[in-house]
């Protein structure tokens, strides 16, 4: 069976796969693709993000990081959703868990948005329906509490880049462990399960993973014998 992968930064996603290939299992092919792809430094410079605009902030292929505004990006989405789809795959999922219009559509496949599935999941794994959101950048805080408040009483956003150095998520996870809130979102399909780890143990708090998330829901439509 294939299902797609689509990244707003470039792909391959090696880091995100590591996680989850495990979790789909080897009768699943994982066809990726990215928002990015192909271009250069230069050109995504380009799509810096200006007051007003929609931040997103994905890893590029060499591992480096990039922040740029979503609406630079929505015609290289659809055109991997249209070549995703020619390709014969099940479904798409998105590794992002950005909010994104209603413009971006397929014609015969489900597209699978993490941030649904956050939004449904997260109030009922929350018992003070309070949570701490850690989201990539500071840029991002204001878009994060309010996509939040509208699911959850409170929303604290806090910022902590998944791809840069792994002291300041320590310090990040040591900052939210006496805030309010019984749950904590790592608000990126960027954080890793070794991040997850670390964020529980030193917070005792429980933690929602998104990469993971997606996939365990995606490989309810995956685990058919034989790989149909």
């Amino acid at each position: 069976m294939k299902i797609g992968a689509i990244t707003i930064g470039q792909s391959p996603r090696v880091d995100v796969t590591a996680d989850i290939k495990d979790i789909f299992g080897n009768d699943v092919e994982i066809l990726e693709a990215g928002a990015l792809d192909g271009l250069s430094c230069e050109e995504i410079e380009k799509f810096a993000p200006e007051d007003g605009d929609y931040v997103l902030v994905s890893r590029l292929k060499d591992g480096s990081f990039v922040t740029f505004a979503e609406r630079f990006i929505l015609p290289r989405l659809q055109e991997a959703i249209d070549k995703m789809e020619d390709a014969g795959c099940r479904f798409i999922m998105f590794f992002c868990t950005g909010n994104f219009p209603d413009t971006l559509a397929s014609k015969k496949i489900p597209l699978i948005y993490p941030c649904t599935i956050l939004e449904r999941i997260v109030p009922l794994m929350t018992k003070q329906s309070q949570i701490i959101c850690v989201t990539p950048s500071e840029l991002q805080l204001t878009q994060s509490e309010e996509k939040w408040k509208n699911h959850v009483s409170r929303v604290t956003s806090v910022a902590a880049n998944p791809y840069d150095s792994w002291e300041q998520l320590e310090k990040t996870a040591e900052r939210v462990k006496d805030m309010e809130g019984d749950l904590i979102v790592l608000d990126c399909i960027g954080y890793s399960q070794k991040m997850k780890d670390m964020f529980t143990e030193k917070t005792g708090k429980m933690v929602i993973l998104p990469r993971t998330l997606l996939a365990r829901v995606c490989s309810e439509a995956t685990d058919v014998k034989g790989g149909q």
